[in-house]
Protein backbone atom coordinates (compact mmCIF):
# COMPACT_ATOMS: atom_id res chain seq x y z
CA UNK A 1 0.00 0.00 0.00
CA UNK A 2 1.28 3.41 -0.93
CA UNK A 3 2.07 6.05 1.65
CA UNK A 4 -0.39 8.45 0.05
CA UNK A 5 -3.24 6.00 0.66
CA UNK A 6 -2.31 5.71 4.33
CA UNK A 7 -2.17 9.49 4.67
CA UNK A 8 -5.53 9.89 2.90
CA UNK A 9 -7.10 7.36 5.27
CA UNK A 10 -5.77 9.24 8.30
CA UNK A 11 -6.76 12.67 6.96
CA UNK A 12 -10.39 12.22 8.01
CA UNK A 13 -10.97 13.38 11.63
CA UNK A 14 -13.33 10.49 12.40
CA UNK A 15 -10.84 7.88 11.17
CA UNK A 16 -8.03 9.56 13.08
CA UNK A 17 -10.14 9.44 16.23
CA UNK A 18 -10.91 5.75 15.61
CA UNK A 19 -7.21 4.96 15.18
CA UNK A 20 -6.38 6.81 18.41
CA UNK A 21 -9.05 4.78 20.21
CA UNK A 22 -7.79 1.48 18.82
CA UNK A 23 -4.26 2.38 19.93
CA UNK A 24 -5.44 3.15 23.48
CA UNK A 25 -8.90 1.65 23.97
CA UNK A 26 -11.16 2.33 26.92
CA UNK A 27 -13.40 -0.71 26.89
CA UNK A 28 -17.09 -0.04 27.24
CA UNK A 29 -18.51 -3.25 25.87
CA UNK A 30 -16.43 -5.98 24.28
CA UNK A 31 -13.08 -4.27 23.67
CA UNK A 32 -9.94 -5.92 24.97
CA UNK A 33 -6.46 -4.47 25.55
CA UNK A 34 -5.14 -5.43 22.12
CA UNK A 35 -8.24 -5.17 19.94
CA UNK A 36 -11.43 -3.13 19.67
CA UNK A 37 -14.96 -4.35 19.08
CA UNK A 38 -16.91 -2.61 16.34
CA UNK A 39 -19.78 -1.96 18.76
CA UNK A 40 -17.52 0.29 20.87
CA UNK A 41 -16.72 2.40 17.80
CA UNK A 42 -20.36 3.35 17.36
CA UNK A 43 -20.48 4.54 20.97
CA UNK A 44 -17.20 6.44 20.55
CA UNK A 45 -18.19 8.31 17.39
CA UNK A 46 -21.97 8.47 17.64
CA UNK A 47 -22.14 7.22 14.06
CA UNK A 48 -24.35 4.44 12.75
CA UNK A 49 -22.98 0.95 12.16
CA UNK A 50 -22.98 1.41 8.34
CA UNK A 51 -20.99 4.66 8.71
CA UNK A 52 -18.48 2.90 10.98
CA UNK A 53 -18.20 0.09 8.42
CA UNK A 54 -17.43 2.64 5.72
CA UNK A 55 -14.62 4.25 7.74
CA UNK A 56 -13.21 0.89 8.81
CA UNK A 57 -13.24 -0.38 5.22
CA UNK A 58 -11.01 2.58 4.27
CA UNK A 59 -8.61 1.95 7.18
CA UNK A 60 -8.42 -1.76 6.33
CA UNK A 61 -7.86 -1.01 2.62
CA UNK A 62 -5.00 1.32 3.60
CA UNK A 63 -3.60 -1.62 5.60
CA UNK A 64 -3.54 0.42 8.81
CA UNK A 65 -6.05 -1.81 10.60
CA UNK A 66 -6.72 -5.51 10.43
CA UNK A 67 -10.06 -7.23 10.94
CA UNK A 68 -10.67 -10.29 13.11
CA UNK A 69 -13.95 -12.13 13.21
CA UNK A 70 -15.06 -14.04 16.30
CA UNK A 71 -18.44 -15.57 15.63
CA UNK A 72 -20.69 -12.68 14.66
CA UNK A 73 -18.46 -10.08 16.33
CA UNK A 74 -15.84 -8.10 14.45
CA UNK A 75 -12.74 -6.77 16.15
CA UNK A 76 -10.12 -4.36 14.86
CA UNK A 77 -6.42 -4.22 15.63
CA UNK A 78 -3.79 -1.74 14.48
CA UNK A 79 -1.15 -2.92 12.07
CA UNK A 80 1.64 -1.25 14.01
CA UNK A 81 4.25 -2.11 11.39
CA UNK A 82 2.41 0.13 8.93
CA UNK A 83 2.46 3.02 11.40
CA UNK A 84 6.17 2.46 11.92
CA UNK A 85 6.66 2.63 8.14
CA UNK A 86 4.63 5.85 8.01
CA UNK A 87 6.60 7.28 10.93
CA UNK A 88 9.90 6.61 9.18
CA UNK A 89 8.61 8.25 6.01
CA UNK A 90 7.43 11.37 7.86
CA UNK A 91 10.57 11.44 10.01
CA UNK A 92 12.69 11.76 6.89
CA UNK A 93 11.28 15.28 6.45
CA UNK A 94 12.76 16.28 9.81
CA UNK A 95 16.32 15.42 8.82
CA UNK A 96 18.44 18.54 8.92
CA UNK A 97 16.17 20.43 11.33
CA UNK A 98 19.12 21.28 13.61
CA UNK A 99 21.04 23.02 10.83
CA UNK A 100 17.88 24.82 9.68
CA UNK A 101 17.32 26.13 13.23
CA UNK A 102 20.94 27.36 13.46
CA UNK A 103 20.57 29.29 10.18
CA UNK A 104 17.28 30.82 11.37
CA UNK A 105 18.87 31.95 14.66
CA UNK A 106 21.83 33.53 12.82
CA UNK A 107 19.50 35.45 10.52
CA UNK A 108 17.47 36.80 13.48
CA UNK A 109 20.64 37.87 15.35
CA UNK A 110 22.14 39.52 12.26
CA UNK A 111 18.86 41.20 11.23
Amino acid sequence: MATDEMLKALADPIRLRIVEFIARPKAECCTQADRVCACDLTALTGLSQPAISHHMRILVAAELVQTEWEGRWVFYRLRRSRFLQLSKFLGSFGIGVESEQRVTRRVKVAG
